[in-house]
């Protein structure tokens, strides 16, 4: 596979804060580049407001951290994002979720041994990804378990990760990790 976008790109490409907080990126994640960043950070000005968004759904909103990997494990899974997978495997371990969960969640909502707001939530992971829009049942179903602020944020970060995983499949940015 090609890539679409330098990967390695320099100074000159990033700019200087780009550059520093695509080395920062890289060292906390233990790789030496962090190709999502390097490649969106080509779009100086797209990557500074990405930036906070991805990161109000991912750590700073109000789901759990461990309904926030449910997501986008699930995401990923559905979309063949290895790239979101081999980040989100580890950061779903690191919350709760072990390898025998995150099998759990990639069988999908109908395997043994979820709780069922965990069975909620892929399903309407599932009903949002094929559908683009979640039923009223399910809808119905999702509103037991979350409230509306955390209804909202669930609908953003499915779309958010349904879109980075097209992003990172049409741009082929490469994997971090050699795994």
């Amino acid at each position: 596979m090609t890539v679409r976008i330098p990967e390695s790109p320099g100074l000159r490409d990033l700019g200087v804060a780009n550059w520093l907080v695509c080395k920062v990126i890289a060292l906390r994640q233990h790789v030496p580049r962090a190709h999502l960043f390097t490649t969106l950070g080509q779009h100086r000005r797209l990557m500074w407001s990405w930036l906070p968004f991805g990161g109000v759904l991912m750590r700073g909103g109000k789901l759990p951290n461990r309904d926030t990997e449910l997501v986008i494990l699930r995401v990923g899974h559905l979309r063949d994002s290895q790239y979101e997978l081999q980040h989100h495997r580890r950061m779903g371990r690191a919350v709760g979720l072990d390898d025998a969960t995150q099998a759990l969640i990639f069988e999908g909502p109908g395997a043994d041994g979820l709780t069922g707001r965990q069975r909620v939530l892929l399903t309407a992971v599932d009903e949002l990804v094929t559908t683009r829009t979640l039923s009223d049942a399910t809808w119905t179903e999702l509103a037991t378990h979350l409230d509306r602020p955390r209804l909202i944020e669930f609908v953003m970060l499915t779309s958010q990760y349904d879109a980075l995983a097209a992003t990172l499949s049409a741009l082929r940015v490469p994997l971090d990790f050699d795994e």
